[in-house]
């Protein structure tokens, strides 16, 4: 079992920026994939950011060049920085973790947190 717990979500103005953080307990194995996903009003939800505990990364296209994603893997705890932040990102953002074989494989159960809120007001 694994649990996640995310914090830094808010209200900001469009431009402004804001850090999400996910912190992981439980069983957590040495080669794992974390992310952040969202979920607009009324749509499903979308990956944002992810990053594997090699380091291999892969970001939404709308979100390129704005957040950013790092892992701090002693302290099992995942960031996505967001700068220029838009009214379009707003979302529950979500903090995800599973187990991978390799950097493309993923095996083993999906975990998800209890999700964030970010609203961006323009």
């Amino acid at each position: 079992q694994v649990q996640l717990v995310e914090s830094g979500g808010g209200l900001v103005q469009t431009g402004g920026s804001l850090r999400l953080s996910c912190t992981a307990s439980g069983t957590i194995f040495s080669r794992n994939q974390m992310g952040w996903y969202r979920q607009p009003p009324e749509k499903q939800r979308e990956l944002v950011a992810t990053m594997t505990s090699s380091g291999a990364t892969i970001y939404a296209d709308s979100v390129k060049g704005r957040f950013t994603i790092s892992r701090d893997n002693a302290k099992k705890t995942m960031y996505l920085q967001m700068n220029n932040l838009k009214p379009e990102d707003t979302a529950v953002y979500y903090c995800n973790y599973h187990r991978i074989l390799t950097d493309t494989i993923r095996i083993g159960t999906d975990y998800w947190g209890q999700g964030t809120q970010v609203t961006v007001s323009s």
